[in-house]
């Protein structure tokens, strides 16, 4: 019988009206702000109303090094969440939304897969409330309204030399990564230097997942540094007086977007920062929104632990104030194979020595999550060619490791092919054994930050790094910044900067290219080996394959 393909089976979803959505958790519909029969917004006076509320569990879905095998790290953490409510808990999902330009790229979506889905799929996937749209802009007037200020006289004095607010679209398009603007002559401006990011890179992405409020989202705009004057002295946003406008623009996107799974269970998707190039979260206001109105809440952090994971624990919860109650990590056999040393073409044949081998990518995860003081189980996300012998070997590895592993079938059975593990990770969060800690302080220096992470987490043996690089964070703690958490921008496949450097590799070198400040969103950003901020296009696009067919429904997104 031929498999269904995740569109096929999100296009027969039996969908609730989003009212009886927001009814599952207590929501009264007239709090809640449709965007047609299926998806709506959440009204930022109800969530006020909700600050004195207790807080449910919080529970991180994370997951080994990507690799092209493929993990299902959302259509896991869909499927937990479903699996809760499956053996009665009150629980939601919060996801972050997909950008454009993996879709049509290599990614693809970022809804889930087979039974494990939240819908509508294609809306979620394409331009779903246009939050990404308001994020573009509102980042854009900035970039406008800078080229304006200099234009008109230049009364802040800014260096155009030194104008650090790039450009963004949410579209990969290495065309514009570096780029020369205002030719043309007199009546264009002054020509300089500039370039493009993703949306998903912009730091009015980060701060609109980390304000806890529009007061606070004008605030964290205001904060942002926009350039510096020969003196480099910092001209800020608010300097050029942009931060009303852009909070305007992004008053709602702000508010959370609700929507459901297949299986009817309430969703939060909101935000979308990529963690090899961000800190890669759902949004601060949608995960304390569900911790106030669901029991247990199942969040994910994107790509691998070492990126998504680390980031989550260092900067949201360390920001926000969170407390994980307990983490899951996802593998899959084929992956673990991958990790290995097997190509993809053989993954279909059963190698348990390549997946033993491989195990020691997940052994690393496992070691890093417990040291936030967070305990973590492994879902194995179940594919048909996964022998019994290879299973078995991951689910011995798992407890030499001191943890647990559960089998999941939640792709092809939806909640009940996850039950089992929903009540240990349900038992585990209600246990109250988590300690959670970020693994470096405030007070720690942002170079030694940096070598922290790359040490404790990656296992470099060295961080390296241009005396311009350690001067600008001399500067910046200088300048009071010093006090921020670091934001590493690195290849997603490996723990090295090298994307081709699977399994667990130690003792090599972390070279740091370039920093760059994030005052609004409160972070440092260190961007480190080839990693790009804006992505381009791989040789065959997704988007040769994403047409609408002769019934009028959309082909090609997964």
């Amino acid at each position: 019988m031929a498999v269904r393909s995740d569109i096929e089976i999100a296009r027969d979803a039996k969908k609730r009206p989003i009212q009886e959505i927001g009814a599952k958790l207590g929501i009264e519909s007239q709090h809640l702000l449709p965007y047609g029969h299926d998806k709506a917004k959440i009204a930022a006076d109800y969530i006020a109303s909700l600050a004195n509320r207790k807080d449910g569990k919080l529970i991180l879905v994370t997951a080994i090094n990507p690799t092209p095998a493929g993990e299902g790290k959302t259509t896991t953490t869909v499927g937990l969440g479903d699996g809760l409510n499956h053996i009665g808990k009150k629980a939601a999902i919060c996801l972050r939304e997909p950008s454009l330009g993996p879709c049509f790229g290599v990614k693809g979506g970022a809804a889930g897969g087979g039974y494990s889905q939240v819908v509508p799929m294609e809306d979620i996937n394409l331009h779903f409330t246009g939050d990404f749209h308001a994020i573009t802009a509102a980042h854009n007037l900035l970039s406008a309204m800078i080229d304006n200020h200099i234009y008109w006289g230049n009364a802040l004095n800014i260096d155009t030399r030194r104008v650090v607010w790039r450009r963004v679209m949410d579209m990969n398009d290495r065309a514009l990564r570096e780029i020369v603007c205002s030719l043309g002559g007199v009546a264009n401006g002054y020509p300089r230097e500039a370039g493009f990011d993703i949306t998903v890179a912009s730091e009015v992405m980060a701060i609109l997942c980390l304000a806890k409020d529009l007061a606070d989202l004008e605030k964290r705009l205001g904060d942002i540094i926009v350039a510096y004057r020969r003196d480099k002295t910092p001209v800020y946003a608010r300097d050029i007086k942009a931060d009303g406008a852009m909070t305007v623009l992004l008053a709602q996107a702000m508010l959370p977007n609700l929507v459901q799974t297949l299986e009817n269970n309430p969703a939060f998707i909101h935000g979308g920062p990529f963690a090899n190039i961000a800190h890669g979260c759902n949004s601060v206001v949608a995960t304390q929104t569900a911790l106030k109105l669901a029991d247990y809440v199942v969040t994910e952090a994107g790509f691998g632990a070492d990126l998504g994971a680390e980031k989550f624990f260092d900067i949201k919860c360390r920001k926000a104030g969170l407390k994980p109650a307990a983490a899951v990590i996802v593998a899959t056999v084929r992956a673990l194979k991958m990790n290995g040393g097997v190509k993809k073409e053989d993954l279909g044949k059963e190698n348990v020595e390549a997946v033993k081998k491989g195990c020691a990518n997940l052994g690393r995860h496992i070691e890093n999550v417990k040291s936030f003081g967070v305990p973590a189980v492994v879902g194995i996300n179940h594919f048909i060619s996964d022998t019994d012998a290879e299973i078995q070997a991951v689910m011995q590895y798992v407890t030499a490791q001191g943890s647990e592993a559960f089998l999941c079938k939640h792709w092809a059975e939806g909640s009940k092919g996850i039950s089992a593990m929903a009540k240990r990770v349900a038992e585990i969060a209600d246990s109250n054994v988590a300690n959670y800690a970020p693994i470096y302080p405030d007070n720690m220096g942002l170079f030694q930050k940096v070598e922290t992470i790359a040490k404790k987490i990656y296992r470099a043996g060295e961080v390296t790094a241009d005396k311009s690089v350690r001067d600008q964070l001399k500067t910046w703690e200088d300048m009071g910044y010093g006090h921020l958490p670091i934001c590493i921008a690195k290849t997603q496949y490996s723990f090295t900067t090298d994307p081709n450097a699977r399994g667990a590799p130690t003792g090599f070198t972390l070279p740091v290219r370039e920093v760059r400040l994030s005052a609004g969103a409160g972070f440092i950003v260190a961007i480190c080996g080839e990693i790009m901020t804006m992505p381009g296009l791989p040789k065959v696009p997704s988007s040769e394959h994403i047409k609408f067919n002769t019934a009028g429904q959309i082909e090609g997104l997964f």
